[in-house]
């Protein structure tokens, strides 16, 4: 069986680890119901520690109406029933913990599910209750209060609903996602205090790391004044006030040797900085880099400004191709338009799946050889395209919410195939999955991929295995022709990508560790092509 990466007693493990994102309702299907749960996890943890993973990040598995994919939680203390049970989260923690993987959850601090206990005595208890402070209730504007409170437009890409919901009591509520996500009051001690005891809870149960969901939106201007006559400061986004709050969670996370991931969407370098102080989040995920077209110099560009936004407060850079809310890999990499903006991205957009996977081997040669930690994505390992869903079957609210505008993220949030000559490619044993599955979608089986030595697992299974050969040291860009990178690390592995027509010669080296694809006839590196290897 394959090691982890790191020594589990390095302290500081998540500066360097890769770590793959499982999000279970579409992961494994331990009891044949046709949704992913924890069970199904558990059965699978042989092949993960294969595959060389240092931890497991998992999507929200709280209990929830699951309006938006588990984003809207009910209760953070115990285990969706479609998952699972409290037991079996133990049990998967400790197993994996055994195989050497630790294990990374999400909070959803922003909001709450509109059936969390909270919200239901605050609709319960009526306009002007203590109940009500835990959140932002206003009344309307306008002469009978008919108008929303503000002008703020949601959080939903490709849809202009309001934010804000009328109660027949006449109050209105803030969501900045779907009405049945309502959004905490930060101001408020208790929320503060509910969401500290949260992360001891799981702490306590020897997690080891939490992600952070819309990490910059917590803290609201309490005037919650017009977007549009007050757009500085940011009335929802990238408050000063958050930084206490995450100085108060670090003093958590520290207690228990835990870390954190925070998703931070912000275009100033210096206010993304912030977040990463020493006292404050540990990690911060790298959207430049993912939403980055495959081009040497917007790539090179992105790393760049990457390692440079992360250096002022010494935190590691964290580098992603793809997640449950992007364009898979290698349908992006496919098309005309490589980067990556999703509400353009409509039903039957061309790809090439040949050069899309062609692209996303180099692409994971590239990302693991950089300084920092690795996100992956389940199903990226096997090379898995976007799915086109029937429209009947979409599910997500995106989709929905903008009237079909934005093709939604069910796309790559279909169940993994498993065992290519089992019913639903053995994602589970019976029910038919809760997303079809496309036809193909056997051939993209680990089970047939584990034999295949030039394999997209295979590939994977070799660079992470390797990875510790390029060492944790800084990179340094090497001379290369126009439309090659090139670069190395301290100890002496070389990386380089040739994204030009023209197959480059190979930088100077005595050992080749690893290849995207076959060189050419010559010894070059072709195009779309990507080594490592050790001067």
């Amino acid at each position: 069986m394959g090691q982890p990466t790191h020594a589990f007693s390095d302290h500081e493990w998540w500066r360097s680890a890769v770590i793959y994102q499982v999000y279970v309702r579409s992961f494994a299907d331990g009891d044949g119901d046709g949704t992913g749960d924890l069970a199904g996890v558990r059965s699978r943890l042989p092949y993960l520690a294969e595959l060389g993973v240092d931890a497991l990040w998992f999507n929200p598995w709280y209990r929830s109406p699951m309006k938006d994919g588990g984003y809207d939680v009910a209760d953070y203390r115990a285990i969706d029933p479609a998952f699972g049970t409290l037991a079996e989260a133990e049990k998967l923690i400790d197993e994996a913990r055994s195989l050497g993987i630790r294990t990374i959850i999400d909070i959803v601090p922003n909001h709450v599910s509109d059936q969390h206990p909270w919200f239901r005595a605050a609709l319960a208890a009526g306009p002007g209750s203590p109940e009500r402070d835990l959140f932002h209730f206003r009344p309307g504007r306008g002469a009978h209060g008919e108008l929303p409170p503000n002008d703020w437009p949601s959080q939903f890409a490709g849809t202009t609903e309001p934010v804000w919901t009328r109660l027949p009591d006449g109050d209105w509520y803030l969501h900045l996602f779907t009405p049945e996500q309502p959004d905490l009051n930060w101001a408020h001690p208790a929320v503060r205090q509910e969401h500290e005891d949260i992360l001891r809870f799981w702490f306590d149960r020897g997690v080891a790391g939490v992600r952070i969901d819309s990490a910059a939106l917590l803290a609201k201007d309490p005037d919650l004044p017009d977007l549009a006559t007050h757009p500085q400061p940011h009335p929802f986004v990238d408050r000063d006030e958050l930084h206490d709050i995450y100085r108060s969670w670090r003093a958590v996370a520290d207690s228990y040797g835990g870390v954190f991931v925070g998703e931070v969407w912000l275009p100033d370098a210096e206010r993304f900085a912030r977040y990463l102080r020493p006292d404050e989040l540990h990690t911060a995920f790298n959207f430049s880099f993912l939403s980055c077209p495959w081009h040497p110099g917007r790539l090179r560009a992105a790393i760049d400004t990457t390692l440079a936004e992360h250096a002022p407060v010494g935190a590691p850079a964290t580098w992603v191709l793809c997640n449950h809310d992007v364009t898979r890999t290698v349908t992006r990499y496919g098309r005309e338009d490589t980067a990556f903006d999703f509400a353009t991205k409509a039903f039957g957009t061309p790809s090439d799946p040949a050069l899309g996977t062609r692209r996303a081997r180099a692409a994971a040669l590239l990302s693991l050889a950089l300084p920092g930690s690795v996100y992956l994505y389940q199903g990226e390992e096997l090379g898995l395209p976007e799915a086109e869903i029937p429209v009947e079957r979409i599910q997500d609210p995106m989709y929905h919410r903008s009237g079909g505008a934005d093709p939604g993220r069910d796309g790559c949030r279909v169940p993994l195939p498993w065992t290519a000559g089992m019913p639903y490619a053995g994602f589970g044993s019976r029910g038919e999955p809760w997303l079809p599955q496309p036809d193909d979608w056997p051939s993209y089986a680990a089970d047939r991929q584990e034999r295949d030595l030039d394999s997209m697992l295979t590939l994977y299974r070799r660079a992470i295995a390797l990875r510790p050969r390029l060492g944790t040291g800084p990179l340094t860009w090497l001379p290369a022709p126009d439309g090659v990178l090139a670069f190395s690390r301290a100890g002496g592995a070389i990386c380089a990508v040739n994204f030009s027509a023209t197959p480059a010669d190979l930088p100077a080296h005595s050992e080749l560790l690893l290849s995207s694809g076959p060189l050419d006839g010559s010894g070059r590196l072709p195009q779309d092509t990507a080594v490592w290897l050790h001067a």
